[in-house]
Parts: structure tokens; C-alpha cells; sequence
């Protein structure tokens, strides 16, 4: 019997263990070595992490100096050069008329959290204590702390944690806001923001112009703080610098993470509208949240290396023409009945899996295909009845090409041995 490492890893069960072949040593590029000399390409971008390549020498160095320059800065009751040069950098990158305002934290759970707080705070402290509930959306996903966890719309075992769900709502984003107009009608004098994904991590749903359009409409009805986390599709994922660059108008708050350092720290930022950033000076409010890591020297650093690689290789250009090879290959895939849908939008596709039944497949058979790719040289990423492709930007067109077998063999060995 093998016995599981020292190393508890996440989203899997506590019993399990990993070959040579499945334990990284390495990552260069867009390919990942493994503890028994085998690559494999990645066609997930280290969790929606690494859009610029494993070990970006501009990042890189740019991290190596924060770190020997100044090793640890604190951003409690205080400020740094570093915190200061990435929030500008920030506010510049996202529009400062639309945003004015960064807190930095530590992950895209983190900060759903203090997202959470902040929204709940700003009604207190303007005396409508009352809108203290927070709207998400079913199925979507923004992480495991106790209050993300709480927002996140998918099945995670939340009643086992005794995570408290009472004052979070879930509605559906596939009726053009039908269900949240309905929610809002019976407590919208309760709300204190709606948080969605541009597009839905769990399976690649984008939201649709229709839900959009309704979204905004329904905030100017209704009041409450629109906040879009786009943890995963910031920087240029979906084809443009920020998803909601191509809203109507823009989210009160916005939630950046995964891409923020290009892998090298764990970071987040929370950009702020002016219509909470005002409230809170003009009424001279203490936001009581604080994360010792967040916003370090190395974590700034990182943040504005990445901006400035971003536009190096104009980001919205690259993933526009990446997104377009992306959707013809998964849909190539679809029209030889391999894949039952396409969903997504840009470098983020993703594949549904059907029985030939019509029925969805488990957690656990999607993690067999999975598996079965990866044995044939490409990583990607599980959803629900579905695997996700999100290439890091300088995908090739022959990389894609492997890609595209590897799924192909992967599905085909699958099926065989289910037959």
C-alpha cells in the first residue's frame, strides 16, 4: 500500500499518492517536468496563474531585486514605494474613472472575503445596517474561506464546515436575471452587493449581454454594490484587459488574482469604484482588514513587472488571436462528437462530457480523463462534466496542435475502456 507524502494536497482525498510521473521538479516555458524526466505541455496556465510562461525573466528579476532590496515591507498602518507604484500601475491598467482605490490581499479567496466585509461595512456605516446580504451566483466558484466559501455556489461540503450561509443568496445566471430580479423584489432593501464572475470558473460560462445589461439595470433600481471577480479572468484571459472593460459600466468593485504576479507570489488587489473609495474618506472610516503578506515589496514588484509585459506583447491583440485557434479547435472536436458543448470566452474554453446517455460524468470520471491526457503529454483542467483549456499567451500553433491530439487520444482511450 503506498503511503501518501507529507504533502496534503488540495481537492483531492487524504489517502492519495503521486508516481514519479506525476510530481513536478520544474517548469520552464509552457512545459512542466516531472520527478521521473517525463514534460508535459500545460494547457491550463498554472491554474489561470502563469499567462506569461513558467519563469519569466522579466518577473523574475524584477522579484529577485524587491527581495534583495527590501526583503519585508508592512502596509499595516503603513505605506511603501513598491504598494504605491502597483496601485497606480493598477488604477492606470483598469481606468481611473472607473476605479481610485487598491486594497492588496493574498489570494482571490481573501479578498472575496474583505470584498464581502467592505460592501457590508460601507451600508453600516451610511445607517442601513439592514442590507447586510450578499448575492452570488449558482455555480460559481470564489474559493474556501469561511465567507467565499460561503459565496461559492457549488456543492463544497459547506454544511460539514458549519459555514454560515445565512445571509448569502444564490441565483441563477442562465435566465437573463429573472431569478435576481425575483430575489431583489422580495429583499433588495437587504442587499449589500451581488458578486459574479465575468465567466464562471466552474465549466467557462460566460455571462451573457442579456444578464449584463439586466445586472446593471437592476443595481441602478435596486442600489446595491455590483462586484465582479475576475480572479480568473483578469489580464487579458477573455480577449480584452479586463472582462468588464466591455460592460456598460463599471462594477463598483473589482477583484484581481491568479495572473496578478505570474505565479511568483501569492497576491490579490481589490480595486475600488469611487463610490465606496469617497464614502470612506470623506466619512474618515477605518476598513478593519489586514493580511501580513499582502502587498509586500516582491508582491508589488511582481505586479508591476507583469502590467509592463502585458502591454510588451499587447495582450488584447495576443489572447483575441489565441482565443479565435482555441475555439476552432474545440469545436472541431465538437463536430466529430468527442465534446458535447463549447463554452467560455477567449484563452478560457470550456469542453462538456456527456455519457452517450446523456449523462453527466462524475467528479471522478472527468479526473480520469484528465489523467488519461495528461498520460498523453498535456495538462488540463477539470470542470463540472467538462475540462477547461486556458493557454498561457504564447501558446503556438503547434502547441495547440498537441493539444489537440492529446485530448483526442485521452477521450478515445477513455471510452474504450468504458466499453
Amino acid at each position: 500500500m503506498s503511503v501518501p507524502n507529507a504533502v496534503w494536497s488540495s481537492m483531492l482525498p487524504a489517502d492519495a499518492t503521486f508516481p514519479p510521473d506525476r510530481v513536478a521538479v520544474r517548469a520552464a516555458g509552457h512545459r512542466i517536468e516531472f520527478a521521473d524526466g517525463s514534460t508535459r505541455l500545460c494547457a491550463t496556465s498554472g491554474l489561470w496563474n502563469v499567462p506569461l510562461g513558467y519563469g519569466n525573466p522579466v518577473v523574475g528579476e524584477a522579484v529577485a531585486r524587491a527581495t534583495h532590496d527590501a526583503s519585508y515591507l508592512t502596509l499595516f498602518r503603513a505605506s511603501h514605494r513598491y504598494a504605491e507604484a502597483a496601485a497606480e500601475g493598477l488604477l492606470d491598467l483598469a481606468d481611473p474613472t472607473r476605479y481610485s482605490r487598491v486594497i492588496f490581499s493574498t489570494s482571490g479567496g481573501a479578498a472575496n472575503d474583505a470584498a464581502m466585509k467592505l460592501a457590508r461595512q460601507y451600508w453600516a456605516q451610511k445607517g442601513a445596517g439592514s442590507r447586510s446580504l450578499i448575492v452570488g451566483l449558482k455555480g460559481s466558484y470564489h474559493g474556501t474561506m469561511y465567507g467565499s466559501h460561503a459565496l461559492s455556489g457549488d456543492d463544497l461540503l459547506q454544511s460539514v464546515y458549519s459555514v454560515d450561509r445565512r445571509s448569502v443568496r444564490h441565483v441563477s445566471s442562465s435566465d437573463e436575471g429573472e431569478e435576481l430580479a425575483t430575489l431583489l423584489k422580495r429583499e433588495g432593501s437587504r442587499v449589500a452587493s451581488v458578486v459574479v464572475e465575468p465567466v464562471l470558473g466552474s465549466g467557462a460560462y460566460a455571462l451573457t449581454e442579456a444578464f449584463i445589461d439586466r445586472l446593471v439595470l437592476l443595481r441602478e433600481e435596486y442600489g446595491f454594490l455590483l462586484v465582479a471577480d475576475e480572479v480568473a479572468t483578469g489580464f487579458g484571459r477573455t480577449g480584452a484587459m479586463l472582462a468588464t472593460d466591455e460592460w456598460p459600466a463599471a462594477p463598483d468593485v473589482l477583484l484581481l488574482s491568479k495572473a496578478l504576479t505570474n505565479g511568483a507570489t501569492g497576491a490579490a488587489a481589490i480595486l475600488v469604484g469611487p463610490r465606496v473609495a469617497s464614502e470612506f474618506a470623506r466619512g474618515g472610516w477605518t476598513f478593519v482588514h489586514g493580511e501580513t503578506q499582502a502587498g509586500t515589496p516582491v508582491c508589488a514588484a511582481a505586479i508591476t513587472a507583469v502590467m509592463e509585459e502585458l502591454r510588451r506583447i499587447d495582450v488584447e491583440t495576443t489572447t483575441k488571436a489565441l482565443g479565435a485557434e482555441l475555439f476552432r479547435l474545440a469545436t472541431a472536436l465538437k463536430s466529430d462528437g468527442l465534446i458535447t458543448e463549447v463554452t467560455g470566452r477567449g484563452c478560457f474554453v470550456g469542453m462538456g462530457l456527456r455519457h452517450h446517455d446523456e449523462r453527466r460524468l462524475s467528479s471522478s470520471e472527468v479526473l480520469r480523463v484528465v489523467s488519461a491526457i495528461a498520460d498523453h503529454g498535456v495538462l488540463v483542467q477539470p470542470g463540472p462534466s467538462s475540462i477547461e483549456l486556458i493557454p498561457a499567451y504564447g501558446f503556438t500553433s503547434e502547441e495547440l496542435r498537441t493539444v489537440d491530439a492529446a485530448v483526442r487520444s485521452g477521450l478515445a482511450r477513455v471510452q474504450e475502456a468504458a466499453a
